[in-house]
């Protein structure tokens, strides 16, 4: 028998992710990732300058952010180290218990919760609208990428384990997106308030055209961790001469 310091997860238990689709209940993932990234681009336009061989770089747009992560299903594992019901954790203790031969909980039931996000909702004629929450991540969109894995089967050929790789892409409200702005000049101090999925990075390229200038902002608010962002934050954006 073990005897020390208990697993602090079986006292605390991890948060776990959760994936809330539009007009359906909300589901845990069997385990969180252990990694994901976010990414965004914009756009230039080039066009050929008048006897010039040097074409002209002009800003554009933006690029929706997109998020990705990879999810591990298991079958086999005890309960406690899962998210998910208490039914389904009772269903993985039990199936733990049991020889190999016997083991009967197809991972296909818990991969397509996440798989068949990408099904057209029948009422709308798209796919649902997602949110997904875990601790300081919040994301609403899309997902529009998932690729399926399985890794190991039992006796009977029955998906035991698999991995998912998930690709999400974020959904702004058109009345958010064309909301009308009056510009600013980058040379005057402004202020912004933080919204779902902004960076710095992104925050300098829209207001400066320039994404470097994301340590000017960085430094004029004090934030030692630029991913350090909370929506509803107010920043303020120095004001910078722009070469």
């Amino acid at each position: 028998m073990y005897i020390g310091i208990p697993n602090p997860n079986a006292v605390i238990p991890l948060e776990k992710m959760t994936i809330q689709p539009e007009g359906k209940l909300a589901f845990q993932v069997l385990y969180n990732p252990e990694s994901y990234s976010q990414s965004r681009s914009v756009r230039y336009a080039q066009s050929s300058g008048i006897s010039s061989n040097t074409p002209v770089s002009q800003f554009a747009g933006g690029g929706l952010e997109i998020l990705q992560f990879r999810l591990f299903f298991d079958s086999m594992s005890a309960g406690s180290e899962i998210g998910g019901s208490v039914t389904d954790r009772l269903k993985f203790t039990g199936n733990s218990l049991l020889p190999s031969l016997a083991k009967l909980v197809d991972v296909r039931t818990y991969t397509q919760k996440v798989y068949s996000l990408m099904e057209i909702n029948p009422d709308k004629h798209v796919p649902p609208l997602l949110r997904l929450k875990w601790s300081s991540l919040q994301f609403s969109g899309h997902l529009i990428s998932c690729q399926q894995s399985f890794v190991r089967f039992g006796e009977r050929g029955i998906p035991l384990r698999a991995w998912l790789d998930c690709v999400f892409q974020e959904f702004i409200p058109p009345q958010k997106a064309t909301l009308p702005r009056p510009l600013e000049s980058p040379d005057t101090t402004k202020y912004r308030t933080i919204h779902q999925g902004d960076s710095l990075w992104a925050l300098s390229a829209r207001e400066y055209g320039q994404p470097e200038q994301w340590r000017a902002i960085a430094d004029a608010n004090g934030l030692a961790n630029p991913r350090a962002l909370r929506s509803g934050e107010r920043l303020v954006l120095p004001a910078v001469k722009i070469r």
